[in-house]
C-alpha cells in the first residue's frame, strides 16, 4: 500500500469519512430541497397536464358545437334551397298563368276588334246598299211614275192602310 500504518493515517480514509458525514448532516437538507423541487416541479406538470385536459375537453366540445352549428347551417341551406325552388316554381307557374290570361285577353282583343270591324264593314255595306236602293228606287220611280200613277199609289195606299194598321 502506500505505507500508511493504520488506515486512519490515509487521506482517502478523511475524505470518505468527511464525504459520509457531509452527506448525512446536509443530506437531509438537500433531500428535502431535491425532494422539494421535484414535488414543485411534479405539481407544476400534474398542473400543465390539468390544464392541457381541461382544454382538451374545452376544444372537443368547441369541435361538438362547430359541427352542431356546421349541421344546422346546411339544414338551414337545404330548407332555405327548399324554399327557393318552391318558390321559383310558384313564380313559373304563376308566370305561366298570367302570361296565358294575357294571351287571352289580347286574343279576345283582337276578336272584338275583328267583330267591330266585320259589324262596321257590314253596316257600311248596308249603308251603301241603302243608298244604292234608293238613288236606284229615285231613278226608277222618276222614269216610271208620272202624276196619274203617283195618284192611283196614293188612293191604293189609302185603302190599304187600315188593313195594314191591323196587322201591325
Amino acid at each position: 500500500m502506500h505505507g500508511y500504518t493504520h488506515f486512519y493515517h490515509d487521506p482517502k480514509f478523511w475524505v470518505a469519512v468527511s464525504f459520509v458525514l457531509f452527506f448525512l448532516l446536509l443530506g437531509k437538507k438537500l433531500w428535502g430541497a431535491i425532494s422539494s423541487a421535484l414535488d414543485g416541479r411534479a405539481a407544476g406538470i400534474r398542473r400543465q397536464l390539468e390544464e392541457a385536459s381541461r382544454l382538451r375537453a374545452e376544444a372537443e366540445q368547441m369541435l361538438k358545437d362547430a359541427e352542431a352549428e356546421r349541421a344546422a347551417a346546411a339544414r338551414e341551406a337545404e330548407s332555405l334551397l327548399v324554399n327557393a325552388r318552391a318558390e321559383a316554381e310558384r313564380l313559373a307557374t304563376s308566370a305561366a298563368a298570367e302570361a296565358e290570361a294575357s294571351a287571352k285577353r289580347r286574343e279576345r282583343m283582337a276578336l272584338d276588334r275583328i267583330a267591330a270591324a266585320e259589324a262596321s264593314a257590314i253596316a257600311d255595306v248596308r249603308n251603301a246598299a241603302a243608298e244604292i236602293a234608293g238613288a236606284a228606287a229615285r231613278t226608277v220611280l222618276a222614269e216610271t211614275l208620272d202624276a196619274t200613277a203617283d195618284a192611283a199609289l196614293v188612293d191604293k195606299s189609302l185603302v190599304d192602310l187600315p188593313k195594314a194598321l191591323r196587322a201591325a
